[in-house]
Order: C-alpha cells, then sequence, then structure tokens
C-alpha cells in the first residue's frame, strides 16, 4: 500500500508561491544601441534644447526626468521636477492604429524600448523621437491611513461636504438636519453651526478666496456664511421656485473687484446668478425642460449646465445669453465635470501656501495659475465631461464644437452618478451604480482600468493634489484610497456605520473628509 503524503502547510503554499514568483520575474530584454530624443514642451509646443542620443539601457522614465531637469538648468535637487511623457511620431502622423491612440499620443510608462519601440508604434531606433512633457506635481500626497477624527453634532445625515481652499484646517458639511457646520479639522472639534434653512442642506460651495461659504437648500433657497463667524451675511436669496441641486462660484480671476457672484441650479430648471454683496440675482438662466442637476463656472467666461431633459447648455456668463446646447446622450446627465475644476477652486492658493498681498497681486497670481493649467500646445483648452443614467460619459470641448471629441465613455454596468477630473487634467475618474470607479485617459477618452473593492454603489470621488491617489465613497459604508498609477487599492478605509455619501480631498493633500447616512463626520489622515 503507497503511503499518502499529507496535503501542504499554508507555510509551504506560501513558500512554493514565492519562489515561483521569482522564476517568473525576468529581466527584460532590451537590445544595445541608443535612439535620439527631442524634448517638447506639451503647454507650449516648444523645443526644449537639441535632440539628444540617449542609451536604451538607460532610457528609462527616471532617467528621462534628469535629463530633462539638466536641459532646464535645474541644477540644485531642490529645482528638480518630475515629469510625465508622451510619444508622438516626429512627421506628425495621428493615425491612431499607429501610435496607440486617437491624439497619436502614447503616454510613456517605464522606459522607451517597451513602451514605444517594442510596443508596437512602429517607431525604430533610426527615428528621431518627439518627446512631449508635462510637469507633475512637485509635492507628493501621502495615502490617507487612519480616522483622525469622528465628530458628532449632525442630526441627519450628511449630504454634502468641502474643505477651504485655503487649507485642510477647517471644513464645512451639509446635512439633513436644516443646518451646515464648520469643523476644525485640526482638533476634530465643532466651530459652527450655520442655521437659517428650513429644509435639507442639498449643496455646500467655500468661495475661490476662503471669505465666503454659500449653501444651497431644500427650502429653494441659497445663503452666505461668514467663515469666520459663523453668521449669515444678509437674507436668504429668494427667486427659485424648488429646491438647489448645485453651487458654483465665479473664478476669482474673472469676478469684478469686490463684486463676486454665485450659480445656483435648481430643480425648477433655471440657474440664478447671484451678487454675493448685493444679495440679488444678476440673471436667470432659463432654457432648460427639467431639473438642472449640476452647474459649473468655468474659467473662459462660460457657464456650462447640465439637466435631467437629457442636454448640457453652455452660457455667457456676462450676458447670460445661451452659446450652445450639447446633445448627445439618451437619459438624464447627473453631474459634470472641468478639467480645470482643481486650479479655479484653488484661486490663487497653492501648495507653498504662499498669499500674494494685494488684490491685484491676487488676482493676477490666479490667472497665472489658471493659464499654466489649461493651456496645451499654446492653447487656453477646457474640457468638459459629463455623466449620465444612459450608462455612458461624453467629453466635450465646448470652446470649439458642439459635438463629443469622441465617441462615448462606456463600461459601466448602471448610471454613472459622479465623475472628476485629475488636478493635472489628465484622468477622469467615474463612479457609477454598479460598485465600480472607472479611469479614463481625459485627452483621448480611452478607457484605462476598473478599481474593484466595492460592494455597494460608488456615490463620489476625489482625486489628491498631486493627481496620484483618489479617494471614493460608497454605499457599502467604506471609502477606499487607491493608487492612480497601478489601479490598485492603497488603503481601505473603513469606520463609518452605514452609507458614506459624500467625500472630498483637502487641496493641500493633507487629509480627506467624509460624511454620511451614519450623521457623523470623519477626517482621515495618514
Amino acid at each position: 500500500m503507497s503511503t499518502v503524503l499529507p496535503p501542504p502547510t499554508k507555510r509551504q503554499k506560501t513558500a512554493a508561491s514565492a519562489r515561483a514568483a521569482e522564476q517568473q520575474d525576468v529581466e527584460p530584454f532590451v537590445p544595445e544601441g541608443s535612439v535620439r530624443i527631442q524634448f517638447v514642451d506639451r503647454t507650449t509646443g516648444q523645443a526644449t534644447g537639441p535632440a539628444i542620443s540617449v542609451k536604451l539601457a538607460d532610457a528609462s522614465v527616471k532617467n528621462l526626468e534628469h535629463i530633462l531637469n539638466d536641459l532646464q538648468g535645474h541644477d540644485d535637487v531642490a529645482e528638480r521636477i518630475p515629469y510625465r511623457f508622451f510619444h508622438q511620431r516626429a512627421n506628425g502622423n495621428k493615425d491612431a492604429d499607429e501610435v496607440g491612440d486617437a491624439d497619436g499620443l502614447l503616454d510613456v510608462k517605464g522606459d522607451i524600448y517597451s513602451s514605444i519601440i517594442a510596443g508596437g508604434s512602429r517607431q525604430t531606433t533610426e527615428d528621431e523621437l518627439v518627446l512631449q512633457y508635462s510637469p507633475q506635481a512637485v509635492f507628493r500626497v501621502q495615502a490617507v491611513s487612519r480616522c483622525s477624527a469622528a465628530i458628532s453634532g449632525h442630526g441627519e445625515p450628511i449630504l454634502a461636504t468641502q474643505f477651504s481652499p485655503a487649507s485642510s484646517s477647517r471644513m464645512v458639511t451639509g446635512s439633513g438636519d436644516s443646518t451646515a457646520r464648520i469643523w476644525d479639522c485640526d482638533t476634530g472639534t465643532p466651530v459652527h453651526t450655520l442655521k437659517g434653512h428650513r429644509s435639507w442642506v442639498l449643496a455646500v460651495s467655500w468661495s475661490p478666496d476662503d471669505s465666503m461659504i454659500a449653501t444651497g437648500s431644500m427650502d429653494n433657497t441659497v445663503r452666505l456664511w461668514d467663515p469666520n463667524t459663523g453668521r449669515a451675511l444678509g437674507d436668504q436669496l429668494k427667486g427659485h421656485t424648488r429646491w438647489i441641486n448645485s453651487l458654483s462660484w465665479e473664478p476669482y480671476h474673472l469676478q469684478q473687484p469686490g463684486r463676486p457672484r454665485v450659480a445656483s441650479s435648481s430643480k425648477d430648471a433655471t440657474v440664478r446668478i447671484w451678487d454675493a454683496v448685493s444679495r440679488r440675482a444678476d440673471m436667470v438662466l432659463s432654457g432648460h425642460k427639467d431639473s438642472v442637476s449640476c452647474v459649473k463656472w468655468g474659467g473662459t467666461g462660460f457657464i456650462y449646465t447640465a439637466s435631467l431633459d437629457k442636454t448640457v447648455k453652455v452660457w455667457n456668463a456676462s450676458t447670460g445669453t445661451l452659446i450652445h446646447t450639447l446633445t448627445g446622450h439618451s437619459h438624464r446627465v447627473n453631474h459634470l465635470a472641468l478639467s480645470t475644476d482643481f486650479v479655479l477652486r484653488m484661486a490663487y492658493h497653492d501648495h507653498t501656501h504662499t498669499i500674494p498681498t494685494t488684490d491685484a497681486e491676487k488676482v493676477a497670481k490666479a490667472k497665472d495659475l489658471f493659464t499654466k493649467a489649461a493651456t496645451i500646445d499654446g492653447k487656453i483648452v477646457e474640457r468638459l465631461v459629463s455623466a449620465s443614467d444612459d450608462l455612458t460619459m461624453l467629453l466635450w470641448e465646448p470652446a470649439s464644437s458642439t459635438k463629443p471629441l469622441h465617441s462615448p465613455l462606456r463600461g459601466h454596468q448602471k448610471q454613472v452618478n459622479h465623475v472628476t477630473f485629475s488636478p493635472d487634467g489628465l484622468l477622469i475618474a467615474s463612479a457609477g451604480f454598479d460598485n465600480h470607479v472607472k479611469l479614463w485617459n481625459a485627452r483621448d477618452a480611452r478607457f484605462i482600468t476598473t478599481l474593484r473593492g466595492h460592494v455597494g454603489a460608488v456615490y463620489q470621488t476625489a482625486f489628491s493634489a498631486d493627481s496620484r491617489l483618489l479617494v471614493s465613497a460608497s454605499k457599502d459604508t467604506t471609502l477606499k484610497a487607491w493608487d492612480v498609477g497601478t489601479g490598485k487599492l492603497k488603503t481601505d478605509l473603513p469606520g463609518h456605520k452605514d452609507e458614506v455619501f459624500a467625500v472630498d480631498w483637502s487641496p493641500d493633500g493633507l487629509r480627506v473628509g467624509s460624511g454620511g447616512k451614519d450623521k457623523q463626520v470623519r477626517v482621515w489622515s495618514n
């Protein structure tokens, strides 16, 4: 009778898996030889330095960063900037079949040989490679990993949240208890309770200069508040006949001196533009046939609105006249995002926390930051993405065309509830009722990856300030932090006792704030 060997232990299985992984980890083959590379600034389209010869074995993204910094004269380590590289054939051919995407650009990952030459782009070492580059954030945000504060105070579910543009120390939340609250995230304590609404507070929005907070409610009104005192600034803003869905402030660099304005979209199918000082309606944008679900005030003088009537409309912010009606969705449009959302929210604030002293300097800095963020190939480009119940998204560039730039972004199996651009404008994240978050290339609308892990509908997502991380809030009571580069889960963040409706990542990258059905505000840090 033969001896039957016992099944392997858990330790033996782990060791066998490790050995198999080591055997599969083979160094990629890179042939000898060199390649000529010409660096081109993606923003201006201008060449940087002469074309240089680089050995294929040394043509990794990290080494290319060193070479480019040397060409730019960044000798000091503190001056060196991380870059992202894109390839386009030197002859300008933009055949999508040849280069791998609709804009003729290929995102270089790892090294030149594996990404371009061996990647099926029909490029050889005899050709001169044109590498477009764009700077990445000079700072790196750490993934949040723990709940630093769980704060009670609201008496009903928390429906909206947003950090101050100036720092991660203050956050505002709106709740079903008819109040909004301002929180001190350093100490984990409430600062002010904003009382005045008579029904749910559905939308909260901090002004770009950090001087006011706007709230929109189911009582059909908008209110303005002083965040330093918690007091209401005048009476409620009346005019809408149904509840407020969304709020958006006029970009700081477009404001008339001393006259900030805020836009509110409503279930009554209109958008109203309010003068925040006189607290009167400047204009009423009428044209939609159903509830206006979202409003965005762009940095080029346009206001964008999405509606349950299946359309997106583009308005002149100065005159209130309708410019375009964008059609393409076959069902209600739930949400909009602009490629410039982050820089418009920040105005003149940045990671250095250096505030200009005069109003003129603040406007100049805000305009400069916007121009840098929006300029591509020497032109200011503001793109818009719309998310719909038809399970798709559409990518638009309303300043140049009334048609979508690409075919619909398909992949979600249920309604797409929320969409957002990364701060660098290169990625789009979409959240759906199918429990998934999907990442897309914002330049050519190509699908990148699906972030799987949630077991309930995903309500909102927020990027970190350096565009390297993403946090998602879900019906399954958890938040999850994702590594955008790898598409893998970075940190699972359990703690809420019920559905998480709202999430925001502070502009300085230090904290994440969330709220939901359990009525608790949670602040997350690393």
